[in-house]
């Protein structure tokens, strides 16, 4: 059975059931991995709950459950249908930067814990050290990731232009 596009519907589903494995290798839940796999890899980006519900098979409740984890991450939007009260679920093309440039919150949080860490426990005890070394290599992501995102812009631009979605 093919879709409007052409596409093997079946091989669709295997596509998204297998990169859904993949993020879940990775650490991503199961049913966010489902729901953003099949967000995707759908022409718009974007479906609604009953969309994702009837392709993936699951129920109203794992989708909102899983929507709202992927929204947490940074990874989906909701945006409300024009004139409706349905609320339509949209992956954007720069997910990946946008998930990974809000993770320097997280790593700011965790250099200050260190921080106080190496502060209680004593620069030059064994376990002081142990931690100055975590909070080094913190500090260190946290400057490779804003070089690297600034790269990606730019190649991006290259690849692809100003066009987002």
């Amino acid at each position: 059975m093919t879709d409007e596009a052409g596409r093997d519907q079946e091989a669709v589903s295997k596509f998204v059931e297998s990169f859904a494995a993949q993020l879940v290798e990775a650490g991503m839940q199961r049913m966010p991995a489902r729901i953003f796999a099949a967000l995707l890899s759908s022409d718009e980006g974007a479906m609604t709950s009953a969309e994702l519900g009837e392709q993936l098979r699951i129920s109203p409740a794992a989708v909102s459950g899983g929507v709202r984890y992927l929204a947490q991450q940074h990874m989906v939007s909701r945006e409300r249908e024009p004139g409706s009260r349905r609320e339509r679920y949209r992956v954007h093309s720069n997910q990946w930067y946008e998930a990974l440039t809000n993770r320097e919150a997280v790593i700011k949080r965790w250099e200050g814990a260190l921080g106080e860490g190496v502060g209680s426990l004593g620069a030059d005890t064994p376990a002081g050290r142990r931690m100055a070394e975590t909070l080094a290599f913190f500090e260190f992501v946290d400057d490779e990731i804003a070089a690297m995102m600034e790269r990606w812009r730019v190649h991006r631009e290259e690849l692809f232009g100003g066009s987002a979605s």
